[in-house]
């Protein structure tokens, strides 16, 4: 399983298409793909830890899971609702599941650790990670354009970072600090 999932997850970051047909009829591709979310969160908090310490990687951690599921979520209720083609047969649970492995590229967070690089490699992994979305987006709502695929992706993007942002504000200062 582990040998398969790191395949997948190679093939995930180089926006291999094939990819999400062949999960579709795998029933271990969910507890895959659920992983695959988990070390990618987990590579973001690792990639702040040396310069914030351990308390900053599990709040990074975490912020990474929520925006994951939250971009996952909206962009595939984008795509099945407001942006389906006639042959877009899928329900959102399945979408959120066949791109789960589009956050492979967010391993290359790790190398946030190295001085200098946090910001660069987070942006990177952003734009990887959005452009293999796009790609299972794609073939998981069977669109016959990118450009649909694209709008799903972008228009969960910013509900997505709108949403955090306001989850952000509320957090404001703790008390006593």
């Amino acid at each position: 399983m582990i040998k398969v999932m790191g395949e997948r997850m190679i093939r995930a970051a180089k926006l291999d298409g094939s990819l999400y047909e062949e999960i579709k009829t795998d029933r271990r591709a969910p507890l895959q793909a659920a992983i695959v979310v988990v070390l990618s969160a987990m590579a973001a908090g690792v990639g702040v830890m040396l310069q914030s310490g351990i308390g900053d990687f599990f709040l990074k951690t975490m912020q990474a899971m929520m925006e994951w599921y939250i971009w996952a979520f909206l962009t595939a209720v984008v795509g099945t609702r407001l942006l389906q083609e006639p042959q877009t047969r899928t329900d959102c649970g399945g979408v959120v599941r066949m791109i789960s492995f589009a956050s492979a590229p967010g391993l290359v967070r790790l190398l946030g650790v190295i001085p200098g690089l946090g910001g660069f490699v987070s942006g990177l992994a952003t734009v990887w990670m959005l452009g293999a979305t796009i790609v299972a987006v794609r073939k998981s709502l069977d669109y016959t354009t990118t450009t649909r695929a694209v709008g799903a992706c972008v228009i969960g993007w910013v509900a997505q970072w709108l949403l955090m942002g306001i989850l952000l504000d509320l957090r404001g200062p703790v008390p006593g600090a």
